[in-house]
């Protein structure tokens, strides 16, 4: 037999235990992720206020400030922002965007570090409620990847929204759209323009 021969049935060979190894390592994270959460299971940390007997606010203990909002009561121009900036395809993939990652990885060699995300909103709601995990390592960003897209079997894109403008931390102690509008514009999210 021609050594080309036994080169190519060699590349053959390598190729299926390769895609066969793949497979078996990705079938095995899937079998590691958490449950997958409902809705209804979404019971993020709120502030507890408390009132006197004329109903006056008088304090309020909180571990993440946090107004829970329904996704129809968040204004459209307020979701078309975050899209636009965020994850403009959301619409359109399916969990995770394959070519922005490509891009991301590219523009991180080129600069040395990282200077780009290549994450989905599907991507960021696993990564924060599901994975509850901030560690940077492929295994972690498989998972999130895995799990996204069982999210967008499991959701529709407005529950993932939802989620996603509810969850995300603005910084200064402002977690969700809601509370962000208040702490940085001293308004309620629905009188954002």
């Amino acid at each position: 037999m021609a050594t080309w021969k036994k080169l190519l049935i060699a590349l053959v060979a390598s190729t299926v235990i390769g895609i066969i190894g793949l497979y078996a390592v990705i079938q095995s994270v899937k079998s590691s992720l958490p449950k997958l959460l409902t809705l209804e299971d979404y019971k993020p940390r709120l502030v507890t206020k408390v009132y006197d007997r004329n109903n006056k606010l008088i304090g309020e203990f909180l571990h993440e400030k946090r107004i829970l909002l329904p996704y129809s009561q968040i204004p459209k121009n307020l979701i078309n922002a975050f899209l636009a900036a965020e994850d403009d395809g959301f619409f359109e993939h399916g969990g995770v965007n394959y070519l922005a990652i490509l891009r991301a990885t590219i523009a991180n060699i080129k600069a040395g570090h990282t200077v780009q995300g290549g994450s989905t909103i599907t991507q960021q709601v696993a990564k924060t409620l599901v994975l509850a995990n901030s560690e940077k390592t492929i295994l972690r960003k498989v998972k999130e990847a895995l799990m996204a897209q069982q999210m967008e079997d499991h959701f529709k894109k407005e529950e993932i929204l939802y989620l996603y403008l509810n969850q995300i931390y603005f910084g200064q102690g402002a977690y969700g759209v809601a509370t962000a509008a208040e702490v940085y514009f001293r308004k309620p999210v629905k009188d954002l323009t």
